[in-house]
């Protein structure tokens, strides 16, 4: 297991359908999910929840997936089915991180969401801290109201991402990333705009 740091400076986004077996097992599961909850939660709210698929769910839910794209557009070819079909089987496990804000007196919702960001964020780290790898995506299922319902998602609640995890099966390849002194202001009394 990598060191903090390490871990830190390394993670990468490996695409889903590069993400082969084995997948984590119901204790990694488990474990992954202690970690997700372990955010920043301002009045202990948990303002999220998790819907997994593994196994066979996977297929049955591509399935469905495809049979509500039909309905809207019938004119898919083999390769667009195909697509919706292997949605959730591109990768081992897939972990549906969920909303679900409320109002509160000082918990404003924005907050809650970003706890819900932040729980995604930890899936990303966990999974990279047991070897494993993962991409976050949402895409049209996260945000279609009959998708949200074959999820068994509320419509008040929202899909803030799809957490694909497996075994990496190509090397990762970072991408640009800014330096951070580019990204840094210093504040002072004299006036906030300066960079470093």
């Amino acid at each position: 297991m990598p060191d903090a740091l390490s871990l830190l400076t390394t993670r990468r986004t490996i695409p889903a359908a590069a993400l082969g077996e084995p997948g984590p097992d119901a204790d990694q599961i488990r474990t992954l999910l202690q970690i997700a909850v372990r955010v920043p939660d301002h009045g202990k709210l948990k303002p999220w929840r998790f819907i997994a698929f593994a196994g066979d769910a996977r297929v049955q839910v591509g399935e469905a997936l495809l049979a509500l794209r039909l309905e809207e557009k019938p004119d898919l070819d083999e390769g667009q089915r195909e697509k919706e079909r292997t949605r959730f089987s591109r990768a081992p496990l897939v972990i549906a991180v969920i909303s679900r804000t409320q109002e509160h007196f000082k918990v404003p919702e924005w907050e809650q969401l970003m706890s819900a960001g932040a729980a995604c964020m930890n899936l990303l780290l966990g999974a990279h801290a047991m070897g494993y790898a993962a991409q976050w995506l949402t895409e049209w299922c996260a945000f279609d109201p009959k998708a949200k319902a074959i999820f068994g998602v509320a419509e008040e609640e929202n899909v803030v991402g799809f957490i694909h995890i497996g075994t990496p099966m190509e090397d990762p390849v970072d991408r640009p990333r800014p330096d951070a002194e580019t990204v840094l202001t210093w504040w002072s009394p004299e006036g906030a705009g300066g960079t470093a």
